[in-house]
């Protein structure tokens, strides 16, 4: 037989030390059924001992699976880098797909024109299919790729939640627990740095704070609240806007923990006391939330399980469009201040 050690392993060499066909040894790593149990072990032990990788291309011509699938983030580099919040998500959507020998491919669509290139990225078989994060507005791309046959997952409700599939946090409900728990530490003057309102989190956590404000009898205020871009700069710049509409605010919930930190570096420029002056709930429960001075109160959210489940989502190839609603919980730290405070 023609030395492994000097060349590169090849299909031949596998069925050769397997005493099987070419052919018999491409159904077994192809995973076709139609071989006999004492040839898909001969083939498999003489794969392992040649140490032989498959051509993907080729197998994926053979199969019509890339073994691949495309995780779309809609948004900035600076802020997929920059947030979190897209690391966790990340590392649950990568142990499923581990699990099942899937490759991760990572796709951030800067433009139109990026969006058409990732399209026919997708479209020529590079990918059994693609996972959607952070879509903004009525985005066209779900339809389009499921137009073409594509399967779908959206992380977060998108805009036609009831044609896809889609795995969700229930923000309306962490947002209600944010500022009800403000509530009840005694704070009267309640604001808000909402995310951006062309987002189903940003709109949700909106609402939950209202609905909230109803439940405790306070006033709602226009007034007391503020978007942002989820970042912290976009915090620091909301923050200032309430202090000055608002200068006798005593709390604050920011709809995420970048945006949180944002805050408290702007109360603290300002001399505001947290939370003696001005209580702070943020959102996502990141690292930055136990780090920040003083440790900020958040509501977590399953990031890591959200991934996991769009990725099982995927695989499973569900038919009919499914909604998957993870829960939260409300993490108390100082920023919100002492329990005793209200009695």
């Amino acid at each position: 037989m023609k030395s492994a050690q000097n060349s590169k392993i090849t299909l031949e060499h596998v069925a050769e030390m397997a005493r099987v066909s070419r052919a018999t040894a491409s159904r077994v790593l192809t995973a076709n059924p139609r071989v006999s149990p004492e040839s898909r072990r001969a083939v498999e032990r003489a794969a392992r001992k040649l140490g032989y990788i498959p051509n993907h291309a080729a197998r994926a011509l053979a199969t019509g699976h890339s073994d691949a699938v495309a995780l779309v983030i809609s948004e900035p580099t600076s802020l997929i880098f920059g947030d979190p919040f897209f690391p966790r998500l990340i590392r649950g959507i990568g142990e499923v797909l581990a699990a099942r020998d899937k490759q991760l491919i990572l796709l951030a669509p800067q433009s139109g024109t990026d969006m058409d290139r990732l399209e026919r990225f997708v479209a020529a078989g590079h990918s059994d299919g693609v996972l959607l994060v952070s879509l903004h507005g009525v985005h066209p791309l779900p339809g389009r790729l499921a137009a073409r046959g594509i399967p779908v997952v959206v992380g977060g409700r998108p805009a036609e939640a009831d044609l896809f599939t889609y795995v969700d946090i229930d923000n309306v409900g962490g947002a209600f627990a944010a500022v009800t728990h403000l509530a009840a530490r005694g704070r009267r003057s309640i604001t808000t740095i909402s995310g951006p309102q062309d987002m189903p989190p940003g709109r949700d956590r909106l609402l939950g704070y209202r609905s909230a404000l109803e439940a405790e009898g306070l006033p709602l205020d226009e007034g007391a609240e503020e978007s942002a871009d989820f970042t912290q700069e976009g915090g620091e710049r909301a923050m200032r806007r309430l202090l000055e509409r608002r200068p006798s605010l005593d709390a604050v919930f920011a709809a995420s923990d970048l945006m949180a930190a944002g805050a408290l570096r702007t109360l603290a420029e300002s001399g505001r006391r947290v939370p003696d002056d001005v209580a702070v709930v943020g959102y996502d429960d990141d690292p930055v939330a136990a780090s920040s001075s003083p440790p900020l109160t958040s509501v977590r959210q399953p990031i890591e399980e959200m991934g996991r489940e769009m990725a099982r989502l995927l695989l499973d190839a569900m038919h009919a469009p499914r909604r998957v609603i993870l829960t939260t919980e409300l993490q108390v730290r100082l920023s919100s201040g002492r329990a005793t405070e209200a009695m």
